[in-house]
């Protein structure tokens, strides 16, 4: 998973999660003209996009730290009624003028990001005025609070008294901002799960000021000092208060429905995807892509087990569901026995890290940058939606580290659970991890595209996109024959696979289609063999967010579909590697136009 920009228009929460996107009618060609009249196009375009990024980044300072634009570190996003709607006077605004422009006179990336502008701007519209997350999700809330402190500590950016003052002046308008999630938020719409959840984050808040700002509190002195001392006391206050609210008020009287229904879902998945697949096209080919997989991994376990004691009796070319079920679960059941200690887990995905970054090196599979990725504990204000994730530095910080944090083991859990966490993240499944979010996933993709000239497109990158090209990683790692073809990898790599799909369908199915937490439950540990705590992290996951879980499978099968064009068109003159560094090339944008740009197609 890649951690994306804190802001309320471009997400709630971490995942990159709506009126209909519609594509042109026509594709956006440029037609025959003066070169100079391209360039003033350009120009105009150029001009407008820098306008939108600084106004966008002043009217959401925690996104804009996270991006790497430091104008506005002392300050926070206002969810007032009145600072909602100056996002969205200012959105109207640049959409206006964006309308206004005629891109077939544009160059073809500025085609692309203009489109790609187009789309954001309607989503962050749409977010405000349609989906209207800020009355009911108190996600957003205490995601802009522990974002506002976290990024500007996690890395050294500048100097540490500089970002102690713009900590401190945060941390004097938080309270502010839990008074406006007290007058924003009505109880009654906010989903009981998504309440319980940020009852139990909140705490993150002060962690990140205990164990981020305090112990460096000594770089200031004399009057510096005092304000930061007064804005940690003032804050302990609001934090305790607030608390209060949440466990008397917000938790007791949260009714809402956590399901978004067909309209809204359909609507967010458009804006979200910006991809011609429909939320049919994508459950077709998942539960395809599943059946797919599944037989492939027959086959792979049928080998595993052969000759060996307990293999199932009955394991036939043909077989029936049950013998399938029985024969893959058998094989799954030698790689869950190998797996790290509840508190090895860290270091396993440091020890992993290191030999996928070797072998993706050794195999020339794609350009491998030679700056490092730190492995690190999850912040607490980020813990609970999912296991880890990759947080790179934003496209406008240059040299600053690359973080892979791993969520820890909660202390509360049974000896059950944590059996059951292990068995799902054993040692392969930490490798596949660290593939995914590491090298050559998310962290590679990233420094990739933040090599990409365009500074819009690496702001909007496309979750898609991303979190596809991180899956399709641990695909062309296991074709390579990552770890000297063990077909118990190959296994783990499949049933990974199958987690994707089945995210795409869960997504769905629980948001328009009523889909029970029994069902739920059984196409995840049934159908694609997860392990029970996984699965209940995953229904939670999916109760929580909406069209950010369809992104992997989407991706994946777009970047697997423009792989598998340009073998057909290139034929023993296909590179693997040059074909993956093109890709890369073009920073992180949609699918669509990767192909687009890939093919030399017309921008649509």
């Amino acid at each position: 998973m890649r951690l994306r920009p804190l802001s309320l228009a471009l997400a709630t929460l971490i995942a990159t999660s709506a009126c209909q996107q519609k594509a042109p009618t026509a594709p956006v060609e440029a037609p025959a003209a003066a070169q100079v009249s391209t360039a003033q196009a350009d120009a105009k375009f150029a001009d407008l996009s820098k306008r939108w990024l600084d106004g966008s980044m002043e009217l959401q300072p925690v996104a804009a730290t996270q991006t790497g634009n430091h104008a506005f570190d002392d300050r926070i996003d206002d969810l007032s009624a009145a600072g909602r709607q100056k996002l969205v006077d200012f959105s109207t605004k640049m959409l206006a003028e964006l309308d206004a422009l005629d891109l077939t006179r544009l160059s073809r990336d500025n085609q692309v990001d203009a489109l790609i502008l187009r789309n954001q701007i309607r989503y962050d519209i749409w977010t405000l005025q349609t989906l209207q997350s800020w009355a009911w999700d108190p996600q957003v809330y205490n995601s802009l609070a522990g974002g506002a402190l976290y990024t500007l500590m996690a890395r050294d950016f500048a100097p540490m008294p500089q970002r102690l003052k713009a900590a401190t002046a945060r941390m004097e308008k938080i309270p502010a901002l839990f008074q406006q999630m007290r007058e924003n938020i009505d109880p009654a719409r906010v989903p009981a799960i998504h309440a319980e959840t940020v009852k139990k984050q909140h705490a993150g808040i002060m962690s990140i000021v205990d164990s981020m700002i305090v112990p460096e509190a000594k770089a200031l002195s004399g009057a510096d000092r005092t304000k930061l001392d007064a804005a940690v006391t003032t804050l302990r206050t609001a934090a305790a208060e607030h608390q209060k609210w949440l466990d008397e008020t917000l938790v007791p009287n949260a009714k809402g429905d956590f399901r978004i229904g067909q309209q809204l879902y359909d609507e967010k998945l458009a804006f979200a995807l910006n991809s011609p697949m429909t939320r049919q096209d994508i459950r077709q080919r998942a539960e395809a892509a599943i059946t797919e997989t599944r037989k492939e991994m027959y086959d792979i376990s049928r080998k595993v087990l052969a000759g060996k004691p307990g293999a199932p009796a009955s394991m036939p070319d043909a077989p029936s569901d049950e013998e399938q079920q029985k024969t893959i679960e058998a094989a799954l059941e030698l790689a869950y026995a190998d797996r790290p200690a509840r508190d090895k887990v860290v270091e396993l995905a440091k020890a992993s890290t290191a030999e996928a970054t070797k072998f993706a090196r050794e195999k020339d599979l794609v350009t491998v940058p030679d700056t490092p990725v730190q492995i690190i504990l999850m912040p607490e204000f980020q813990r609970g939606v999912s296991v880890a994730y990759c947080d790179s530095p934003g496209p406008l910080d240059k040299g600053l580290d690359t973080f892979y944090a791993v969520s820890p083991i909660p202390d509360d859990w049974t000896p059950a659970q944590v059996d059951s966490f292990l068995r799902e993240y054993n040692t392969r499944s930490i490798h596949e991890l660290s593939i995914h979010e590491a090298m050559p996933g998310h962290y590679l993709q990233i420094a990739h595209a933040n090599k990409h000239p365009s500074v819009l497109r690496a702001v909007l990158g496309s979750g898609s996109f991303i979190e596809g090209w991180a899956m399709y990683a641990e695909k062309v790692m296991a074709d390579a024959g990552y770890m000297d073809n063990d077909p118990l990898m190959q296994l783990i790599q499949r049933k990974w696979a199958l987690r994707a799909f089945a995210n795409a369908i869960l997504d769905q199915a629980i948001h328009v289609d009523g889909m029970s937490e029994a069902d739920a439950m059984k196409l995840m540990t049934v159908t694609t063999f997860q392990q029970e705590r996984e699965a209940a992290g995953k229904w939670t996951r999916a109760r929580l967010t909406s069209a950010q879980l369809p992104t992997y499978f989407v991706g994946y099968a777009e970047h697997l579909d423009l792989r598998r064009e340009m073998e057909k068109r290139d034929g023993a003159k296909f590179n693997l590697k040059a074909f993956h560094d093109k890709v890369l090339s073009f920073g992180s944008p949609p699918g669509r136009f990767a192909r687009q740009l890939m093919l030399d197609e017309p921008i649509k």
